[in-house]
């Protein structure tokens, strides 16, 4: 979730947070139709048990790419327009997107992962080409702001904050704060725009997207040696209010608290988004019913008939001949196949990587951290209502663990009536990452449907009668997590190099789980590729 204004959303100050199901005193009283769905766990753990048979056919492409999330289909996409034809993408599930994974009922599409992206900065060309190529800048006012296709940009009421029974806009209390709260919040807010502002002494902005686009200063990067709580003590930072909201926004980009994130990535979530817009405050994202899926379907569409689905890649590694062979498993067909390649991008998570290569499974692993998230939507008869503030595109609960709902249905013209779709979000992140991913998996439906409505209840009391469905998606690995010393570190940056025709782009190899990174990584690692590959 975005936060636009003074730090992505209207700066107005928090109350500290509960447990995600404080206050649940009652199991759901009738079964909720629904199903778990998300990434397929059977063919991971057999990626990650192995014993795949020996390839029995093969085929020869100039350039493999494995993986299909944003990274891969923006790898297949520059491949194209730098005129390589010759390429395949291999996608272990059934479908392309992977945080960007989206779904559809008669009702609304909606989100499984990530539902929007802020305004790009200028140091982000590369989104801001790809927006201007998909028309959603569709021009430029005189000083040279980008207009952008209204359709996109959210609309109003962007967000609501669930405080003292009543909701209010945006997303921290104006009710309740002290005196030394307010003082804080300014505080806080005129310190982020010192950030927003400030250059390293090489030039470059503190803190931007791309994250390698930022300043090397040290005056900046030993930020990431402290978590976030580390450097709010030493500013003296002492608000709950103020310190509740900084840790809601760690969960809600990087699936960590403030004591897992670094102080440079916590930072960066406030500092790093200038974009501006003609028709637009700055605060504005873009989002659609179906989240970030509408842009993963742009980027699938003119490349899906090189995409193979449900095949996993299980071995690559360099050839003889100076190219490189990628063994796959084909699900459908129980088989595997040699592809035999003059080069492979590999755009998959670090840790998959490294059982995918031959070259990585004799290196230690780096030592990465991965947030588990659970996302659910939910179909009900009529949309949210609720006392106080109207129903808003985003809406929290300052005394949850959760990071609240988003409403799929409000960028509908019609979604004043009728049904709607909510999507519903937690990052799990109050125990170790394994022992929180394996309580998720041990969860059933019916467990689910009882967290997220006793979650809901708090501001909805009608929601069990207004429920007809509820499906839910576990991430297991749900994004990389920004914990000290990674943005700064060596092994991002070994992460990076590519061995001999094998590349590597993930949003992984910058820290961050955003669209923006993710994108730029596919993009970059095809352009090196196609140059490499174009005849002297």
């Amino acid at each position: 979730m975005n936060l636009p204004g003074i730090t992505r959303r209207r700066f107005l100050g928090v109350a500290t947070g509960a447990a995600l199901l404080a206050g649940c005193s009652r199991r759901t009283t009738r079964v909720i139709p629904g199903e778990i769905v998300g990434p397929s766990r059977e063919r991971g753990h057999r990626l990650r048990d192995g014993g795949f048979p020996a390839a029995n056919t093969m085929e020869r492409q100039g350039v493999v790419i494995v993986g299909g999330g944003i990274a891969g289909l923006a790898a297949a996409r520059q491949l194209r327009k730098s005129g390589q034809e010759d390429f395949v993408l291999l996608e272990l599930e059934d479908h392309t997107g992977g945080n960007s994974s989206h779904g559809a009922n008669a009702v609304s599409a909606f989100p499984w992962g990530a539902h929007y992206v802020s305004l790009p900065p200028n140091d982000a060309r590369e989104v801001i080409e790809l927006y201007e190529e998909l028309g959603l800048i569709t021009g430029r006012d005189a000083a040279g702001r980008a207009i952008y296709d209204e359709t996109a940009l959210v609309a109003d009421p962007a967000e609501r904050l669930w405080v003292l029974g009543r909701w209010q806009e945006g997303l921290i209390p104006k009710v309740g704060a002290s005196d030394a709260d307010l003082r804080e919040y300014t505080a806080f807010t005129a310190k982020m725009a010192e950030f927003k502002a400030a250059r390293g002494r090489d030039g470059r902005r503190a803190f931007t997207i791309p994250v390698d686009r930022s300043s090397q200063d040290d005056a900046f990067t030993a930020l990431d040696r402290m978590t976030m709580t580390q450097w709010l003590d030493a500013q003296g930072y002492r608000s709950e209010r103020l310190r509740w909201y900084v840790d809601y926004a760690c969960r809600d980009d990087f699936g960590g608290t403030r004591d897992q994130v670094s102080a440079w990535a916590g930072l960066h979530y406030f500092a790093a988004r200038d974009g501006v817009a003609s028709n637009a405050e700055n605060d504005v994202v873009l989002t659609w019913p179906e989240g970030n899926g509408w842009l993963e379907k742009r980027l699938r569409e003119p490349n899906a008939d090189r995409i193979r689905a449900g095949l996993v890649a299980w071995n690559i590694e360099p050839a003889p001949d100076g190219g490189v062979r990628i063994d796959a498993f084909d699900f459908r067909r129980a088989q595997s196949i040699r592809f035999e390649a003059r080069a492979a991008i590999v755009c998959v998570p670090r840790f998959v990587a490294h059982r995918l290569c031959a070259a990585l499974r004799g290196r230690p692993a780096e030592p990465l951290e991965y947030g588990p998230w659970v996302v659910a939507n939910l179909t009900l008869g009529e949309r949210p209502g609720g006392r106080g503030f109207a129903p808003a595109w985003d809406n929290v609960f300052f005394d949850s663990r959760s990071l609240g709902y988003v409403n799929a249905s409000h960028q509908r013209l019609d979604r004043e009536v009728g049904p709607a779709v909510i999507t519903w979000y937690s990052a799990l992140c109050d125990g170790p990452a394994a022992a929180e991913r394996a309580k998720a998996f041990d969860r059933t439906h019916a467990d689910w449907c009882d967290l997220v409505l006793a979650d809901l209840r708090r501001a909805h009391r009608e929601i069990d009668e207004t429920v007809r469905k509820i499906d839910v998606c576990v991430w297991g690995h749900g994004m990389i997590r920004p914990v000290p010393g990674l943005i700064s570190g060596e092994a991002r940056r070994r992460m990076a190099q590519p061995i001999g025709p094998i590349h590597f782009a993930h949003s992984d190899l910058s820290g961050l789980s955003i669209f923006e990174e993710a994108y730029t990584r596919g993009l970059l690692a095809a352009s090196d590729v196609a140059e490499q590959l174009r005849p002297a």
